[in-house]
């Protein structure tokens, strides 16, 4: 059988949405267009994809098997139009990075120095982004990198992805203050009792249930705010452990280490980007400044240990 990818797209399209007038306006087809399209494509597979009323219309059994596999078609076809535009044209003249709240700004700051370096007339763009709402962005194309959290992304349809490494973290209070002098055997029952700060990137990841202790919770989208919210006294907060690296925040935060937490609570880091020659070059760059900001985080912890 040789389907065309207008029906594919028909297909996906129309079970996603639930709805063929909905589907039409996506597609920019008349609703009784993209009718006639799905009606072909039953014709050619022999079984019926969608039960029609009057005012629904629900996929069969057998459009929820196809319609991975359809969806998967579809999305291939995606990236090598993507692809093959890249071929055709020349360089970038601006890329935008997404990442998740809490990655440490002198990451990002290693990452557009290095940018500097290799591309001097590159503009860049960082904005901050849900893994999902970088999926998205990347595939229509607002944003050509993203710095993901949780798990790799290896596995979806159509992206490149790197593996960086995995974040800590640790539970922070400020210094010197009762939460910090509280012996190791104790501290696990303070975290549960005393106001928790929660950044919104780790619930949005799927984090919640790994990273809640306390009922009284507060959720707070910015690194940088629950950081100034925690050195006031105002909670303790899950934050990464790398900002041990920072002498601003040594100087007012310390992390807990309890009896019940053997080490911190680690997630994997990934570079993702959708596959195209144009960001080939770009990506070795924010690589080797990943690189060269892990290394020096290392030789950091590495003297602070033997102090």
């Amino acid at each position: 059988m040789n389907f065309s990818i207008e029906q594919l797209q028909a297909f996906v399209t129309v079970y996603e949405l639930r709805s063929l007038s909905k589907a039409g306006i996506k597609l920019n087809r008349h609703r009784t267009t993209v009718g006639q399209v799905i009606s072909n494509l039953e014709d050619m597979v022999a079984v019926q994809l969608f039960e029609r009323t009057s005012r629904s219309i629900e996929p069969t059994e057998e459009a929820h098997v196809l319609y991975y596999y359809a969806k998967q078609s579809v999305e291939q076809t995606r990236v090598f139009d993507k692809v093959a535009m890249s071929l055709a044209y020349g360089g970038l003249e601006e890329v935008t990075i997404a990442y998740p709240s809490f990655i440490p700004h002198n990451l990002l700051f290693f990452i557009r120095a290095q940018l500097g370096k290799d591309f001097p007339m590159l503009r860049a763009n960082f904005v901050v982004r849900s893994n999902k709402a970088a999926e998205e962005g990347m595939h229509e194309g607002d944003i050509h990198f993203s710095l993901m959290l949780g798990h790799s992304r290896s596995g979806i349809q159509g992206f490149d992805s790197v593996f960086i490494g995995h974040m800590e973290f640790l539970p922070f209070v400020r210094k010197g203050s009762p939460m910090s002098q509280v012996p190791p055997n104790e501290v696990f029952g303070e975290l549960k009792t005393n106001r928790q700060l929660l950044l919104r990137s780790l619930v949005e990841e799927g984090f919640k249930d790994k990273v809640v202790y306390s009922a009284d919770v507060e959720e707070y989208d910015q690194l940088a705010l629950v950081i100034k919210m925690v050195k006031e006294g105002i909670g303790w907060a899950w934050l990464p452990k790398v900002l041990n690296e920072s002498e601003f925040v040594t100087d007012s935060l310390e992390p807990l280490i309890f009896d019940e937490l053997k080490s911190g609570m680690k997630c994997s880091i990934s570079l993702v980007s959708l596959p195209s020659k144009q960001v080939l070059d770009v990506k070795k760059s924010i690589v080797v400044a990943i690189d060269e900001y892990v290394a020096r985080y290392r030789r950091l912890q590495d003297t602070s240990n033997q102090l």
